[in-house]
């Protein structure tokens, strides 16, 4: 009878002699403490390469979503 692999929780105890995950006090998921900001300028530059890359790679999706170009 095969084994199965060990899974990934087991693999880092075995790797960090600890469980995973590791003790210690949770993350805060309270999202009213969370403080989001931005410095980016109200216009972001964008090359026409930067435009081909989403083109090529989304192109589908945009299709999809907004129709097709004409």
């Amino acid at each position: 009878m095969r084994s199965r692999p060990p899974s990934a929780s087991e693999q880092l105890r075995q790797l960090l002699g600890e469980p995973w995950p590791f003790p210690g006090r949770p993350p805060t998921h309270d999202l009213s403490t969370w403080t989001v900001t931005d410095d980016w300028p109200a216009d972001v530059p964008v090359t026409e390469a930067e435009i081909d890359v989403f083109e090529r790679w989304f192109g589908d999706l945009f299709d999809e979503l907004f129709g097709p170009h004409s």
